[in-house]
């Protein structure tokens, strides 16, 4: 009965830092998701040409790295470093997109209900 006791102990002592160390990891994965929601789907005015083919190629870009540097990370530093910089990338390629699309004419709209 000891032994479990013990053991019980040292896994909620275990649980509790755990819990405590990855907060930091928790907000930049939610900044992260955040701006996953962000991504566009469609074409500004549905105009499908090499601005709109680079920003899905550099979200794909961002989502495989993003799953290489969570493989490779070795403590919750690396975990949150690897979300904070996707979340960066998808809001810098989707800016980078807006923009030049409206050098060319073509604004993107969003409409927020409620």
């Amino acid at each position: 009965m000891k032994l479990i006791t013990t053991t019980a102990a040292i896994a909620l002592a275990g649980l509790a830092a755990s819990a405590q160390a990855s907060i930091p990891m928790l907000q930049a994965e939610a900044m992260a998701r955040v701006e996953e929601k962000l991504i566009i789907n469609t074409p500004i005015a549905g105009i499908e040409n090499r601005f709109w083919f680079d920003y899905r190629i550099d979200i794909t870009e961002a989502q495989k790295e993003l799953r290489s540097d969570l493989n490779r990370a070795s403590d919750l530093e690396d975990i949150s470093d690897a979300w904070e910089e996707y979340a960066d990338e998808l809001k810098g390629e989707r800016e980078h997109y807006i923009e030049e699309m409206a050098e060319r004419g073509y604004r993107y709209v969003t409409v927020t209900v409620g």
